[in-house]
């Protein structure tokens, strides 16, 4: 019998609150904890909102996590309790091809569930660099963005084959629709980064 099941009622409220401390709840990898944060949805927001966090809860899609409240001008200031991720230029853009490519899938599938190959990945983003000299050294940044990626909880390796991911849903509440509108400005910026970049190494 697993723990959540051996404990009774009154501890289902801990226990979801401390598998929410430590991060996201999806449903499909973790559904005891799921199901006890279904039953006290309410209880959890109230107890959060004390200590300045708020449960975001996508039942429709499967995951919720805790985020920081958004400070209002005359309310208490809280110390930060959910650090702000620092994430580096490609890590963000591989993070912003990956939303694309879920948006895109769900427009023209009904497939809830999107799985790409290490290659694919790979794919999103070598066709931005016209740079090809130096191809083993971006595959291996790539490499590193995606175990970073993985780390982050936004893409699952499958287990059966290390080299296919699944892009877990819970990006989409991360990269949402306004910032992705403005994608192919973004990507635009990141070309003429990219040519920046070449072009001085060129003249070193």
């Amino acid at each position: 019998m697993s723990e959540a099941r051996s404990n009774g009622a009154h501890d289902v409220l801990p226990f979801t609150l401390i598998h929410l401390m430590k991060g996201v709840i999806d449903r499909e990898t973790s559904p005891v904890v799921w199901q006890g944060l279904m039953q006290c949805t309410a209880q959890v927001r109230d107890h959060v909102g004390v200590i300045g966090l708020e449960l975001t809860f996508d039942e429709a899609e499967g995951y919720a996590y805790l985020r920081q409240r958004p400070e209002v001008e005359g309310e208490t200031s809280f110390p930060r309790l959910v650090p702000r991720r620092q994430l580096g230029y490609s890590v963000s853009l591989l993070l912003a091809l990956l939303r694309r490519r879920l948006a895109e899938a769900d427009a023209n599938s009904g497939d809830t569930q999107l799985v790409l190959t290490r290659g694919e990945i790979h794919d999103l983003v070598r066709h931005l660099s016209r740079d090809a000299s130096n191809e083993a050294r971006q595959a291996d940044r790539l490499d590193r963005d995606i175990d970073r990626i993985v780390e982050l909880g936004f893409l699952r390796q499958i287990r059966r084959d290390a080299d296919t991911f699944e892009v877990r849903r819970i990006l989409a509440a991360f990269v949402n629709a306004q910032w992705l509108s403005e994608f192919d400005q973004r990507l635009a910026a990141y070309a003429a980064h990219a040519r920046s970049k070449q072009d001085t190494a060129e003249d070193a």
